[in-house]
């Protein structure tokens, strides 16, 4: 797959925040802290924390969950790279694939973008088969679609 890379506009991205280890509610607000506290992003708006159910390995806690807007100039990549030293400075260390965790940020839409690397994929490739992220995600942008060609989110619910 062709990897668009970014303008030097700043792209509208959105990013869902997870938690289920600790205060979950406190964990996404630090989270939303950093990211709003971030000389390379700004931080729009996010929804609400709403609680979820475990995806993936089910016996562990609920999760709290949020999705935020950003506006960046930073690369797909590069965006990456600080959600994930976010993830370290807010106290995430190694653990099993969709295992417990004190937060998670994951990069599900990059304005048009599409990328699918080894470390990367966008947009987030199990967005549309968690309805909670569709319907977050529709909370902030109620017309929301998915590249190439604009598949509208509201079709996923």
């Amino acid at each position: 797959m062709r990897i668009l890379t970014a303008s030097s506009q700043p792209s509208k991205v959105f990013v869902g925040l997870g938690s289920n280890l600790g205060n979950g509610d406190d964990n996404i607000s630090r989270a939303l802290a950093w990211l709003a506290d971030h000389a390379k992003l700004e931080l729009v708006r996010h929804t609400r924390v709403i609680r979820t159910a475990p995806w993936g390995v089910l016996d562990q806690p609920e999760f709290r969950n949020a999705v935020a807007q950003l506006h960046t100039e930073l690369s797909p990549h590069a965006l990456l790279d600080v959600l994930k030293r976010a993830e370290g400075e807010l106290g995430r260390t190694p653990g099993p694939r969709w295992g417990p965790r004190v937060i998670d940020l994951d990069i599900l839409l990059y304005g048009e973008v599409m990328c699918r690397t080894d470390t990367l994929e966008i947009p987030h490739p199990r967005l549309t088969a968690r309805r909670f992220v569709v319907e977050q995600l529709l909370e902030l942008e109620p017309l929301a679609t998915l590249p190439p060609g604009g598949v509208p989110l509201r079709q996923f619910l």
